[in-house]
């Protein structure tokens, strides 16, 4: 390092200049400052507050003895001995057009978040780098202990040289990370598929499933065979469901799907379950004016036509039944591949006989002998008495 100094300056030994760049090694490290040799008589001081555009509380924790470092002359005493360098004005230069690179660009890098401070998070650019608590995530942080000392690749949202301003957002890089993914997941879903899903949150007319990247809709509808009020009646957040895809929009970037018909329909289901001739326990669902709805199974109603409501002339369905009440059914014809199944009520209760009535209690033989005073008297019982 000697030599090379020489050589720049004609073969002498040159005193260094104030805003001279020079290459030097660590060669020690002391609590307030460092030494460096930069190839001249004598080593170069480097304060603590040199080292870095960050505070920093060690040196040891930046450098070590060995450490090859550029360094700017600020100043010079050569009858003290006396050499100070600044290794914080060349790190900055450099940063200012690194960081312009990156910005004209739109590149990404990373950074290590060095502090946290109010409003945000501080990282080590060459520079002082702030991340505003806007830029940090894509979703509100509470708590932002946890990304001290943690990398992030970040992007330049400005850099202002007059102000000593660096702003980055890590935001930013999430955000078109988010973007690619999701272009990506379009692309590959199509009709037809079945694909597995979290759900991510609930409306009123559904819920909304994240694919990995993109959130689809489950209509409610869609949800189950079963009638349903709200989506939370069969899923919870977080849930991990079997989707089917029924439609994709690329360009508005809206997907379709299906819970229900990721499924076995109700209908195939049916196949071994319903038998023509057999009595079942239904529900009343709806009414219409030529008959009731009566649910056998989650997902397979059937129609009792107004004709086998009752054994008598019903003039509406109203007469005999309403809502959600439970009847009893004779099935008449099925037909799942029609999903077509008729029922009745009438037919049902002919082919369930009638109950007995309870025969009356006999009074009670106080004298032991199992005999009433009807069963001794007979015809000659007084009208009154009978």
């Amino acid at each position: 390092m000697m030599e090379e100094h020489e050589a720049m300056h004609g073969g002498e030994l040159a005193i260094p200049q104030v805003g001279d760049r020079l290459t030097g090694k660590v060669v020690k490290i002391e609590d307030k400052q460092a030494l460096v040799d930069v190839g001249y008589k004598y080593e170069a001081i480097l304060p603590i507050s040199e080292v870095s555009a960050l505070h920093i509380d060690r040196i040891d924790d930046v450098l070590s003895v060995g450490d090859e470092i550029r360094v700017q002359v600020k100043k010079v005493n050569d009858e003290k001995e006396e050499l100070v360098v600044s290794k914080r004005m060349v790190d900055a230069e450099e940063a200012w057009a690194r960081l312009a690179g990156y910005r004209d660009r739109g590149e990404a890098f990373e950074v290590k978040v060095h502090d946290i401070v109010k409003g945000g998070l501080v990282a080590d650019v060459g520079l002082r780098g702030f991340i505003p608590a806007s830029q940090v995530s894509t979703s509100f942080v509470e708590d932002f202990s946890d990304y001290k000392g943690k990398t992030l690749k970040v992007k330049v949202l400005e850099l202002d040289r007059e102000q000593n301003r660096v702003i980055l957002s890590h935001r930013a890089v999430l955000e078109e990370e988010a973007e690619a993914k999701k272009a990506e997941v379009l692309s590959r879903l199509r009709p037809g598929d079945v694909v597995e899903g979290r759900v991510a949150r609930f409306a009123d007319f559904g819920a909304f499933i994240d694919l990995g990247g993109v959130d689809g809709l489950v209509h409610i509808s869609e949800v189950s065979w079963e009638h349903v009020e709200h989506p939370s009646e069969k899923l919870k957040i977080g849930d991990v469901v079997k989707v089917k895809v029924l439609k994709v929009d690329p360009e508005s970037e809206r997907v379709s799907l299906s819970i229900k018909q990721a499924e076995a329909s109700p209908w195939e289901r049916a196949k071994d379950e319903i038998r023509v001739g057999e009595i079942r326990e239904g529900i009343v669902r709806r009414l219409a004016s030529f008959g009731a709805f009566v649910e056998l199974m989650p997902g397979v109603e059937g129609l009792v036509h107004i004709s086998q409501l009752a054994r008598r002339r019903v003039a509406t369905p109203s007469e005999v039944v309403s809502p959600g009440q439970k009847v009893r059914v004779k099935v008449l014809a099925f037909s799942p591949e029609e999903k077509r199944v008729s029922l009745s009520i009438r037919e049902a209760e002919e082919a369930e006989p009638a109950p007995r009535p309870e025969p009356a209690a006999k009074e009670e033989d106080k004298s032991g002998f199992g005999v009433t005073i009807g069963d001794l008297l007979g015809d000659r019982l007084p009208d009154a008495w009978k």
